[in-house]
């Protein structure tokens, strides 16, 4: 099939506008969504600093690479987050994916790793009962991320998050019944602590397989193996029904995502509270007395 701006031969279709893109026009098309999603919702400012989580993989590495673009057009700070969770025959893959492509960029990267933190790696923690494997690893990488992220003065922490993953999250929590998380959600946050550093997420608009095509045509340097621990977690099987609904009713993630955002700023008023206090081992953020992080690391 043609493009159809310029009638070159087409990379992608986009079922739900029913246009075709050559590879110059999706770039086009991509940027611009992006450069108005950050102005609409104002999620970066002049001046800021801003930590960005890369593990290796497109989403991440798609965001430094267009975080990189948008510093140009006006200035603020940028550095790299990386967690190592020491995950044998994966991580080491995916490391060396993300300090090439955060070389290439010019972008400045720490590494930060279970063992070093927490003085275990992830295959360790979770030796002996791998389904909580996925859990155990959110709850830690969150605490590395906000830490360190504070530890370096940044004002935002951008995460590579896209359209599929909010809403494999948005089903996963009702599932749950888990109305904190539920509540708490995506590019609108109330503020519960100075010690939580802001979270954005420019990519929540986009499509899980746009991004991919997106980071083949800019050429990105991106590890796509899978971790060995996804086969357990709930999300995957939320993700195959979302994609089934997708497949027979288009635009299903969009409406979703959509529908959500309506009732999110209502639902973070009712549910998440004004203020919460600190952890009494740790002392960072929770609502609870004692953080996850410490309940992990104490059994």
């Amino acid at each position: 099939m043609k493009c159809s701006r310029c009638k070159k031969d087409a990379i992608y279709f986009q079922r739900q506008s029913g246009q075709y893109y050559c590879g110059e026009h999706f770039n086009s098309y991509f940027v611009k969504k992006f450069m108005r999603g950050i102005r609409e919702d104002k999620l970066i400012k002049k001046d800021e600093k801003i930590a960005v989580a890369v593990s290796g993989g497109k989403d991440s590495l798609t965001l430094a690479f267009l975080l990189k673009k948008l510093q140009a057009r006006y200035p603020f700070e940028m550095e790299a987050i990386i967690v190592d969770e020491g995950i044998s025959r994966y991580r080491h893959h995916t490391l060396n994916a993300a300090k090439n492509q955060l070389e290439k960029l010019g972008i400045d990267y720490h590494i930060e790793t279970f063992k070093d933190n927490f003085g275990k790696t992830l295959d360790s923690f979770v030796e002996n009962n791998k389904e909580n494997a996925c859990s155990t690893c959110g709850v830690l990488r969150r605490y590395i991320l906000n830490k360190k992220a504070r530890e370096l003065s940044c004002t935002k922490l951008a995460t590579g998050h896209n359209l599929d993953d909010e809403d494999q999250s948005v089903i996963m929590n009702l599932i749950r019944g888990d109305v904190i998380r539920f509540s708490r959600g995506q590019n609108y946050y109330k503020k519960i602590s100075d010690k939580f550093v802001e979270r954005i997420k420019p990519l929540r608009y986009f499509l899980e397989k746009e991004i991919v095509i997106f980071a083949l045509n800019n050429k990105l340097t991106f590890d796509s193996s899978e971790c060995p621990y996804a086969l357990y977690a709930m999300r995957g099987e939320v993700g195959k029904f979302l994609d089934r609904m997708e497949e027979v009713r288009p635009t299903t993630k969009y409406s979703l995502l959509s529908g959500y955002d309506k009732i999110l700023p209502a639902l973070n008023q009712c549910f998440i509270p004004e203020s919460i206090g600190v952890c009494e081992i740790c002392g960072e953020p929770t609502m609870d007395g004692t953080c996850m992080r410490c309940k992990i690391l104490e059994k």
